[in-house]
């Protein structure tokens, strides 16, 4: 396991952490702005680039940084997941969608109870 070090934010990382924003909500702004202006595929590829522009300036700060180390992380854990076979997912959910049933059957039977129990109780009027 690697020792954890702390690093101070660099300088920069506001700035870029604020042309980032920019360049995705620019991109957003203008993918529906030119929305009867240009066709699909132009309006595609502004707001790819600035998505992708965002991203870039994200990643060169602390920020952004860590946050692709945890998505590293999160990926090499979701390797290490035993995944259930078919035949265990198809007997859960059957087990799921019973245990489902039989609590609806038993709740409508309560109910049909109660309901009989208040009609008698009032006289009929119910």
């Amino acid at each position: 396991m690697e020792p954890q070090t702390e690093s101070t934010a660099s300088r920069l990382d506001t700035p870029l952490l604020a042309v980032a924003v920019l360049l995705l909500a620019g991109g957003l702004f203008a993918f529906y702005y030119f929305d009867r202006r240009l066709g699909q595929l132009p309006r595609l590829g502004i707001l790819f680039a600035c998505v992708a522009g965002g991203i870039a300036c994200g990643y060169h700060t602390q920020l952004g940084r860590l946050a692709w180390s945890y998505l590293l992380g999160a990926r090499v854990e979701m390797r290490k997941v035993v995944w259930p076979t078919r035949q265990e997912s198809v007997q859960v959910t059957l087990f799921v969608a019973g245990v489902v049933l039989l609590t609806a059957l038993f709740l409508w039977f309560v109910d049909w109870v109660l309901l009989f129990g208040v009609h008698h109780l009032s006289g009929g009027m119910a």
